[in-house]
């Protein structure tokens, strides 16, 4: 039986964030200690938050109706 991919739109956004903190902030690991570091942190996320935009989420309940309907019958087919 094949895999069912489930789709976490939120968790994309996520993932977005901390590989733009990666590449501009922790990459290189260069700090002089754990203030510096939570100093580039903290200022990352106040410049994130004046350039982010908000995501317009198009998953729906109906959406995740059909989507768990889906895998409950896979489910069921299985046993």
């Amino acid at each position: 039986m094949g895999r069912m991919t489930i789709h976490a739109s939120w968790l994309n956004q996520v993932e977005i964030y901390f590989s733009a903190l990666q590449r501009r902030v922790l990459s290189p690991n260069d700090f002089e200690n754990l203030s510096d570091l939570e100093n580039r942190i903290t200022d990352f996320q106040q410049l994130y938050e004046t350039i982010a935009k908000p995501f317009e989420w198009k998953f729906t309940r109906k959406d995740m109706k059909n989507v768990l309907d889906k895998f409950n019958n896979k489910q069921k087919m299985a046993a």
